[in-house]
């Protein structure tokens, strides 16, 4: 038998289709797009279809920035991130390898690294624009 929870709706799978595009979103991101396809979709809505994404383990938090800013992330697998510090952009990278050993031997051998990485910079499209 099917619950509230389960079911779903044209907003849920525009949710869904929406963050499989985009990677990385904030609710307002999300409510943005959909506005333009479903004028009458309330913020509350979408904060409710990403909370219910994330409690059924379809969406992970992402880093949330300088702005403090709740953010999804639609890659489930184990990775890590860079950060522009101009333009808040998030990608993901694998930098466990290559950086992980380094940093904990920085630190110390006797502590190890448990989640993810978020590295921070500037992305390429803020260095042309002489951020």
């Amino acid at each position: 038998m099917q619950t509230p929870l389960d079911r779903t709706t044209k907003y849920i799978s525009a949710v869904r289709e929406f963050m499989t595009v985009q990677g990385h979103a904030t609710n307002a991101m999300v409510l943005g797009h959909l506005q333009a396809t479903y004028p009458d979709i309330s913020a509350t809505t979408v904060h409710r279809i990403t909370a219910r994404l994330y409690e059924r383990g379809e969406l992970q938090l992402a880093p949330s920035g300088a702005a403090n800013v709740l953010r999804y992330d639609a890659n489930l697998a184990t990775h890590d991130h860079f950060m522009c510090d101009v333009c808040g952009m998030l990608r993901d990278a694998q930098l466990g390898d290559l950086v992980r050993p380094a940093i904990e031997n920085a630190i110390g051998r006797d502590c190890s690294i448990s989640g993810s990485l978020t590295v921070s910079g500037i992305c390429k499209q803020c260095h042309k624009e002489g951020a």
